[in-house]
């Protein structure tokens, strides 16, 4: 059983306007895209949306799961965890990813293979030697995910205490770095999501 955790419960300063309605692709919104490709390629997606925006669980597709983080204000690291009390013990492959990074299907198909071919810990794309999201954990990596704290980094502490483990899959696209945090970088990449 294969798990991703979309995280979705930010307020979206920066843009301006909540991300997961933003359109991205043809009758598609950031949320549905992004929902549809883990579908296809067999995830459950726990979606994890704040106060702020949890009426867009009507937005969630069949065969989504969604839970609302009510202190989504005390940083991300609390929508990760809210999201992992919703993904069973025994899961095989767990992604976490982000509503404002959308990815072709074809990168996620990648990274699902690698990950199983190398029995990874932790899998996660590079473009010219930087990395980028999503990233793939296995189960044996649950306890320590289980205990992340916004005080110590979060996520960032799991993949700094881990970074000789992590299996690194490079592209030669950009698209592995992208976040949507901006109506400006939208507005650049909004081209992107047309074959989707």
């Amino acid at each position: 059983m294969n798990f991703a955790i979309v995280l979705a419960a930010g307020k979206s300063t920066r843009m301006g306007t909540c991300k997961t309605s933003l359109p991205w692709g043809a009758g598609k919104t950031l949320l549905t895209y992004q929902l549809e490709q883990w579908l296809s390629l067999g995830f459950t997606p726990v979606v994890v949306l704040g106060l702020h925006n949890s009426h867009k669980q009507k937005d969630c597709l069949v065969g989504s799961l969604s839970v609302i983080n009510p202190h989504s204000n005390a940083g991300k690291t609390t929508s990760i965890l809210a999201g992992l009390k919703h993904v069973p013990q025994d899961f095989d492959v767990l992604a976490i990813s982000a509503v404002d990074q959308p990815r072709k299907l074809e990168i996620y198909q990648t990274l699902l293979l690698a990950h199983e071919n190398n029995s990874a810990l932790i899998t996660a794309p590079t473009y010219q030697g930087k990395m980028g999201h999503p990233l793939l954990f296995d189960n044996q990596m649950r306890s320590h995910l289980e205990n992340i704290r916004e005080e110590t980094l979060g996520l960032r502490q799991v993949i700094q205490e881990f970074y000789q483990e992590i299996y690194k899959v490079e592209f030669d696209e950009s698209s592995v770095l992208l976040d949507i945090n901006t109506p400006e970088v939208y507005q650049i990449h909004l081209g992107l999501c047309t074959k989707a």
